[in-house]
């Protein structure tokens, strides 16, 4: 303001001028202070005519929720009774149903049980009987191939005996043609030894004639070692052809041999084969027979355990509602009548 720069100001026109603002003030506020004592008189007469109205209201309702509760209580145990009486002829109807139904499943899986031994029994004597003819056929090829191969040995062990006997008399006779001859060269060349010795002392004069001689003498011996050793290259390759010749008989009745060898022993592998298919099936058809029987007895158990429980009365005991059930709502009289026709679907 621009009178606050001056101090007449200040204790003249503005400090009437604020002096009257709150006088003013001060009446309003007295103003409202009357009204607020008056609201707050007519309040705490409200608040003591509501405490007494909620005094009444709760002594009214104490009272009406004591009726409520005992007629409650009256309707609930009508209910029970009532529900008591329904499950009880619902739970005989459903334990003379669940017995004959029992009765029917468990002769029906008896017959069953009996149809599918009776089916094993046949089927597993049929294999039994399948195998032990296929095993005795098997059996007699087996004797009969392998006494054929032992006679073909025994006639090829007898050729071989004889041959050997025939080489070894043939051999024989050329040993003792070899040692006549072995003499009669050994008489020769002691004869021709004397000679020698006779040329040697008729001829020591002439030492030529002594050194030919002896150059024709060795010569001569040379030549005997050769045919001798030519004489024995024939004789091992006499002998090489013949074993070679041995050998490929030999090896054409050892490769008939293994040709009949891999034949039985296919045989037996494909017996081998269908011995372990047999064995195969038998172990699934065993397998599925104790599966079989095991949900029988499973089926057998269940059944006996629901008899059990129906004879005892385990699964028609309603249970008994307690009569301090925080879950059940309250209702007025006129609405209690809903629980005379209860509608039990009994499953």
């Amino acid at each position: 303001m621009g009178c606050s720069s001056s101090k007449l100001c200040l204790y003249s026109q503005c400090a009437a001028a604020r002096r009257e603002e709150a006088l003013k003030q001060r009446k309003e506020l007295s103003q409202e202070l009357v009204n607020l004592r008056g609201e707050l008189v007519t309040t705490s007469a409200a608040c003591e005519k509501l405490e007494r109205d909620r005094n009444e209201l709760q002594v009214a309702y104490e009272g009406f929720l004591q009726k409520l509760n005992e007629q409650h209580h009256n309707d609930l145990a009508e209910l029970e009774e009532r529900l008591k009486q329904f499950y009880t002829a619902e739970c005989e109807k459903l334990q003379s149903i669940c017995i004959e139904e029992a009765e029917k499943y468990k002769a029906q899986l008896q017959e069953q049980v009996d149809n599918l031994n009776i089916t094993h029994e046949n089927f597993k004597l049929e294999l039994e009987r399948s195998h032990s003819e296929k095993v005795e056929e098997l059996r007699k090829e087996y004797e009969s191939s392998f006494s054929e191969l032992k006679s073909a040995h025994e006639s090829e062990k007898k050729l071989l005996e004889d041959s050997f006997t025939e080489k070894q008399e043939s051999l024989e006779k050329k040993i003792d043609e070899l040692k006549c001859e072995n003499d009669s060269l050994s008489e020769k060349l002691k004869l021709e030894e004397q000679k020698q010795v006779a040329k040697e002392k008729a001829n020591l004069k002439n030492p030529q004639i002594m050194y030919l001689e002896q150059e024709l003498e060795s010569l001569k011996a040379v030549l005997e070692i050769k045919n001798e050793k030519l004489h024995q290259q024939d004789i091992k390759l006499m002998k090489m052809e013949k074993l070679l010749e041995n050998n490929t008989i030999l090896m054409d009745k050892l490769k008939k041999v293994q040709q009949e060898n891999e034949e039985l022993k296919a045989r037996m592998d494909k017996h081998m084969e269908l011995s372990r298919q047999l064995s195969t099936e038998q172990a699934v058809l065993q397998e599925s027979l104790e599966k079989e029987s095991k949900v029988n007895k499973r089926l057998s158990m269940e059944n006996e355990e629901l008899l059990w429980k129906l004879h005892n009365g385990d699964l028609c005991s309603p249970r008994k509602l307690s009569p301090s059930s925080p879950s059940v709502p309250l209702q007025s009289p006129r609405n209690s009548g809903n629980f005379s026709s209860p509608t039990v679907s009994p499953r």
